[in-house]
């Protein structure tokens, strides 16, 4: 999937600050790619981008018109309907990261074909895969893996790639999810592959490539997961990372949204990415660990990394607190 900025990114009459993900994320790690956003009466949230129309946004340059939200069951809300069709008619292409496609509804699909513009469903991938091979290939990848869901994989590969930019590394950011392609304006919605084919899938996110460039691929899922392993999996065979960043959330008292199930130990979570991601380039290692420590004080967070770096013998951080640096010192 490739996609065109500027977006001008559509809040809606959203109301929860985690259901913008989307829109956010690109706001907070691409605000170059964003002209402004568009909340509708109601809305209650904000990405602190200027607000604007829709024919404001397309006098400033803006391509895509961009549903920046995530609802409860993944819906295309009738009432967002004729905003998307005065964007299509504004000339500006149409992401969408829900459930429901945006293809799948003929005054949508109509009016785009009259236009000439793109529908992009990111969670729907088009393109064709093949299974996976094991084959080496040149270039080096690092993986974001979690001790479950929702702990910062995303957040961290992105901080890896700015700061690897900025001490000279030849290095991408390869994006597994809708809100990491929206960020890079390219990649595969890796849970929405075909089983047999995610490895494949994520072989040819990060193929053969120059000795030294790094691809910094977005981990999904966690393999103590009981509902999500299985991408987590695939994705570490198919990305024969030469380096595993460990991800965890400080306070979780059971697995996201499986409250029957204790999340693993930082240990047990090494240990099991590490077999698997053996298996197709013996040569992987631990680069770091990434704590979210949003939830304590920085003092207390500055303490935990403490603990867990003299623990494990890796420098473990908080990427948004303390940087990358220590991780990025490990790497060659």
């Amino acid at each position: 999937m490739n996609i065109t900025a500027p977006y001008l990114l559509f809040l809606g009459d959203a109301t929860d600050k985690l259901s913008i993900k989307m829109a956010q994320g690109v706001a907070d790690w691409r605000p170059d790619l964003c002209v402004g956003q568009l909340r509708l009466p109601g809305c209650e949230v904000s990405t602190n981008l200027p607000d604007m129309s829709i024919q404001d946004a397309h006098a400033k340059g803006a391509k895509t018109f961009v549903l920046g939200f995530a609802n409860s069951g993944g819906t295309i809300d009738p009432s967002w309907v004729p905003y998307i069709i005065e964007a299509l008619n504004a000339g500006l292409n149409i992401v969408s990261g829900l459930h429901d496609k945006l293809t799948d509804i003929a005054e949508i699909r109509q009016a785009a074909a009259a236009k000439g513009l793109q529908l992009i469903d990111i969670r729907h991938p088009q393109q064709k895969f093949k299974t996976a091979n094991g084959v080496s290939r040149s270039g080096k990848r690092l993986l974001t893996v979690g001790t479950d869901c929702s702990v910062g994989k995303m957040y961290t590969s992105l901080a890896l790639e700015k700061a690897m930019k900025q001490h000279g590394f030849d290095v991408d950011f390869r994006a597994t999810g809708q809100c990491g392609i929206l960020i890079a304006g390219s990649g595969v919605a890796i849970d929405c592959v075909v089983a047999d084919f995610i490895a494949g899938a994520s072989e040819s996110l990060s193929p053969a490539n120059e000795p030294l460039h790094w691809d910094i691929i977005e981990g999904q899922g966690s393999l103590s997961h009981p509902a999500f392993a299985g991408v987590s999996l695939g994705l570490l065979h198919g990305a024969q990372p030469d380096a595993l960043v460990i991800c965890h959330a400080l306070g979780r008292s059971s697995m996201r949204g499986l409250s029957h199930c204790l999340p693993p130990s930082i240990s047990d979570t090494i240990a099991m990415n590490l077999a698997a991601a053996k298996l197709t380039n013996p040569d992987c290692s631990i680069a770091g660990i990434a704590i979210n420590t949003s939830s304590v004080d920085e003092e207390e967070a500055l303490l935990i990394c403490e603990r867990i770096t003299a623990e494990f013998k890796l420098p473990c951080v908080d990427p948004l607190r303390h940087g990358v640096d220590m991780i990025i010192e490990r790497l060659s």
